[in-house]
């Protein structure tokens, strides 16, 4: 959110990049919602340490994040946004409070609503063929109560890691928000053992 690049400017090579930019070997990365597609794109240029998708989604041959929203018929996010006249990015309605914030407390959704910014659509109409990063350790946690990515998409999208790399938490779409004590003690688990 305090990114000032205009979101028409954004592209999910530009997500990617900022993350190897960060990257060392020992790095364990995190992605989160749609953040599992650049996390990905990132470790097909430079191999983390591992990877985590935090109720996220995960990128399968030929499709972009929009493809996968729609995954097993769902579309939970429609209508929570407004498109921008040109078509390039969009800005979230505050009612995706309900789907992104609806077991945090009031002060963190507050906060968080806040925080959100416009969006760009090109990183999530892109679609991307991961190859490296499927060889990398992966885990999944899935978020049970999640309205944003259904639990069934989470699954059908989990289903393809190691049944040891799967990993639930009773939160919805925000566990590090809603549940923060929790959801580190998982990813603390996931980095002792990898």
């Amino acid at each position: 959110s305090s990114d000032p690049t205009p979101p028409e400017a954004v592209t999910l090579a530009a997500y990617a990049r900022a993350i190897v930019a960060a990257l060392t070997p020992d790095t364990i990365l995190l992605g989160h919602s749609m953040g599992g597609y650049p996390v990905t794109l990132a470790a097909e240029a430079v191999a983390p340490r591992a990877l985590i998708y935090l109720t996220a989604y995960t990128p399968w041959p030929g499709k972009s994040i929009a493809d996968m929203g729609r995954l097993g018929g769902h579309h939970t996010m429609a209508g929570m946004a407004e498109m921008a006249l040109n078509r390039r990015s969009f800005t979230y309605r505050a009612e995706v409070a309900d789907k992104f914030y609806h077991d945090c407390s009031e002060a963190a959704r507050s906060e968080a609503l806040a925080r959100l910014t416009p969006q760009a659509v090109a990183p999530l109409t892109t679609a991307i063929t991961p190859h490296r990063a499927l060889t990398l350790t992966r885990h999944y946690i899935t978020c049970l109560p999640d309205r944003a990515i259904t639990p069934d998409q989470q699954a059908e999208m989990a289903a393809r890691f190691p049944a040891a790399n799967r990993h639930e938490i009773d939160t919805g779409h925000s566990p590090f928000l809603a549940a923060p004590a929790r959801l580190a003690q998982i990813l603390h688990e996931i980095a002792e053992g990898s």
